[in-house]
């Protein structure tokens, strides 16, 4: 059964009341899972990015934009307790080790690696100390850069599973490249998934379900047209309803692969072989 993370990530624009709504949609879709993004800004980004220029609803400038978009541990507090209601499980991509350990007093079942911190091997090493299961992407990233990845997974005995991805926002459909699902499940022996980023269609996204992805993530929002860097690359309500109903439709069409002569069949080769006996 494919697992399909809804990724809200940084798409609530710092409101939990989006994040609520955001959240209950993924439940409703039949989502097994819902994602976001924590980062302490001063520690990830420099202090020439952060004094950048940059309008916003939040300011006039990259630091006042990057904190809008964050949310407290008190409001973390409040989604965990939302997603347990709802019944649906909520995990974080963390982009710093503080921030990592801050989200542990969580427990939450699964971990994330986001493509920009493959080779950040002292989170990395954070994150496989815990031993949850962990979805790991590989944008914009080498096989090497992978490899380096995979063994400090497997040097903690921490189960993983890769994601391919493609870090542009948004991606050329031509650029997915999906082939490289059964590269990295035969080169690292693990299971793959899929993390998209294109716009329009979730054609590609079934199609690497189709070519054995067992996890597909995509950025969900209210609507494609708010503000934020992420939102033009992310399905609105329908679509995701869309895309979970034919993700669960590809498990049943893909089937077993073991033949049989199923009794829906059975009237039919009663008539049409009596003619051989």
């Amino acid at each position: 059964m494919v697992f399909i993370t809804a990724e809200i990530g940084i798409n609530h624009n710092g409101d939990i009341s989006i994040a609520k709504k955001l959240i209950e949609i993924a439940k409703n879709a039949g989502c097994d899972a819902v994602k976001f993004q924590k980062r302490d800004v001063e520690k990830v980004y420099s202090k020439e990015i952060l004094n950048q220029p940059r309008e916003s609803p939040w300011g006039t400038t990259q630091r006042d934009q990057k904190l809008g978009l964050e949310l407290s541990l008190k409001e973390y507090s409040t989604i965990d307790k939302y997603c347990k209601k709802k019944r649906i499980p909520w995990f974080v991509s963390c982009w710093d080790v503080g921030s990592q350990i801050q989200m542990r007093k969580f427990k939450t079942k699964y971990n994330k690696v986001a493509s920009a911190m493959l080779v950040h091997n002292k989170l990395l090493k954070t994150i496989a100390e815990e031993k949850k299961y962990t979805f790991i992407s590989t944008g914009m990233s080498t096989l090497k850069d992978i490899e380096k990845a995979v063994k400090i997974f497997r040097k903690f005995k921490c189960p993983f599973e890769l994601m391919h991805s493609h870090s542009a926002y948004p991606m050329k459909p031509e650029e997915a490249n999906l082939k490289l699902i059964s590269v990295l499940k035969n080169k690292f022996k693990c299971k793959v998934g899929y993390s998209g980023h294109e716009t329009g269609s979730y054609l590609i996204c079934v199609t690497a379900a189709l070519l054995g992805a067992t996890s597909i993530e995509r950025h969900i929002t209210l609507d494609r047209t708010m503000y934020g860097s992420d939102q033009a690359a992310s399905l609105e309500p329908g679509g995701l309803f869309r895309l979970v109903r034919d993700l669960r439709e590809i498990e049943n069409i893909i089937g077993d692969g073991k033949k049989r002569i199923w009794d829906s069949e059975l009237p039919a080769k009663e008539k049409l072989r009596q003619i051989l006996t």
